[in-house]
């Protein structure tokens, strides 16, 4: 059965979550660097079964995209030249780096591994994945 991924897109570091088979579970991947996203995208989904990419779409409290996605836009152009026939769905990942630190916090992680970069976007990635799910 295909899997979905979701992605936590930064300027330089970007969380990959990936279903399981049964789409009933979301794990985090690796923390990719965003220079080799779309290679990683291509080299997943070469090994894989894939059904759509999420990416996290940054908006404000009033609802307006937010400055990141200037950034993610010519991803996404890059994105569907590369991987036309792969449906690529935005979703709303307004408070999903807050929540993965309150996560941290309430698992009793440590300030040291709180403070790991990657790890708030592996967990972001997680919570924009399950948050679709769970609405899907």
């Amino acid at each position: 059965m295909p899997r979905i991924i979701a992605i936590d897109f930064g300027r330089k570091r970007c969380g990959v979550a990936v279903t399981d088979p049964l789409k009933l579970i979301a794990n985090s991947l690796p923390v990719v660097r965003t220079c080799d996203l779309l290679s990683f995208l291509q080299d997943y989904c070469s090994r894989e079964d894939v059904e759509r990419i999420l990416m996290g779409e940054p908006r404000q409290m009033n609802g307006e995209p937010s400055e990141s996605m200037r950034y993610i836009k010519p991803f996404l152009g890059q994105l569907r030249k590369a991987m036309p026939d792969m449906p690529i769905e935005m979703v709303d990942e307004r408070f999903t780096s807050v929540m993965a630190h309150r996560d941290m916090l309430t698992a009793g992680f440590k300030k040291s591994d709180r403070q790991r970069k990657g790890l708030a976007d592996e967990m972001s990635a997680v919570i924009i994945l399950t948050t679709w799910l769970e609405t899907h």
